[in-house]
């Protein structure tokens, strides 16, 4: 890790931070989905920056990746709403999310994860297994009586990369990855009163461009590259309805990308047992010299 990436991570943190407190105000009831999204969209451009990934907004037994199809809204109302957005800052990330509770029923169960997410961050050095993250995050949620989501984790961050190792588990697992100086990384519990785990249903709106293979004919080539300028990070359907393709021509082109292997979606995220989800999470530099840096507190 040298010293500009460094910065750029610890700018990157800084800004999601401030990008997630501006779409937490937004959201309250009576809010559009779309238009916060669309605000949430035009701060990260304001600050310079890029989104690494669509801003995340589930909803209730929806842990993660959901978007409205384009031609729908969503008015919020009594829902526990999962906020997650991540900023590419000169291709170092911050990745944090939030969840805000709609209804006033869930305090606990967010209490739950907002300790368990600052319980993980207290106890990271250089050296420990990352197992003891997930048992910390593990022992924290059921000290409050409800479960960690044991199918999601945290995960590494790197340059134009959203995902990669190590996973950082939300229980004791028998990982043998441990905290290294140089090493970058999301912590991301989710709590729920459900079974505690997830599966994934329905149609994506999320997709990343995965590789090149030959493309059919049938696709417009400007779609392709509109696609190819996302930098591999993660797009939405929406971020292609620019007015130059019409809903369906980018649905009939995903649809055959997908078959074709070129790019890969991101269905919605659904508890098991339809108990609501909250999720925290913030991102994590530790430096050469072993400094530990939480970039999105």
């Amino acid at each position: 890790m040298d010293e500009k990436y460094k910065q750029n991570f610890i700018q990157a943190g800084a800004l999601a931070k401030e990008v997630r407190a501006y779409g937490k105000s937004l959201i309250v009831k009576g809010a559009s989905y779309n238009e916060v999204i669309t605000k949430i969209n035009q701060k990260i451009t304001a600050l310079d920056a890029r989104p690494a990934f669509p801003p995340q907004i589930a909803l209730n037994d929806i842990a993660a990746h959901f978007l409205p199809q384009p031609d729908e809204d969503i008015i919020f109302d009594n829902e526990v709403i999962k906020l997650d957005v991540g900023i590419c800052y000169n291709g170092a990330i911050g990745d944090c999310a939030v969840t805000i509770d709609l209804s006033g029923k869930y305090q606990d169960l967010l209490d739950s994860v907002e300790n368990a997410l600052l319980n993980a961050e207290y106890s990271i050095k250089v050296g420990q297994p990352v197992r003891e993250i997930g048992k910390i995050i593990e022992d924290t949620i059921h000290s409050f009586g409800f479960k960690p989501v044991k199918n999601l984790a945290g995960h590494g961050l790197g340059f134009y990369k959203i995902h990669m190792p190590p996973m950082i588990p939300n229980y004791h697992d028998q990982s043998t990855a441990v905290v290294k100086p140089g090493m970058t990384f999301a912590i991301e519990p989710f709590a729920t009163n459900g079974k505690g785990f997830i599966y994934d249903a329905g149609h994506p709106t999320i997709f990343s461009f995965i590789r090149a293979k030959p493309i059919p004919l049938s696709i417009n080539r400007s779609l392709i590259a509109k696609m190819k300028s996302f930098s591999g990070l993660p797009f939405a359907m929406h971020d292609l309805m620019d007015g130059e393709f019409s809903l369906s021509e980018v649905r009939q082109s995903i649809a055959t990308l997908l078959k074709t292997g070129v790019i890969v979606g991101y269905a919605p995220l659904i508890e098991e047992a339809h108990g609501i989800v909250v999720q925290a999470e913030n991102s994590v530099l530790v430096d050469k010299s072993g400094q530990v840096h939480i970039t999105t507190r």
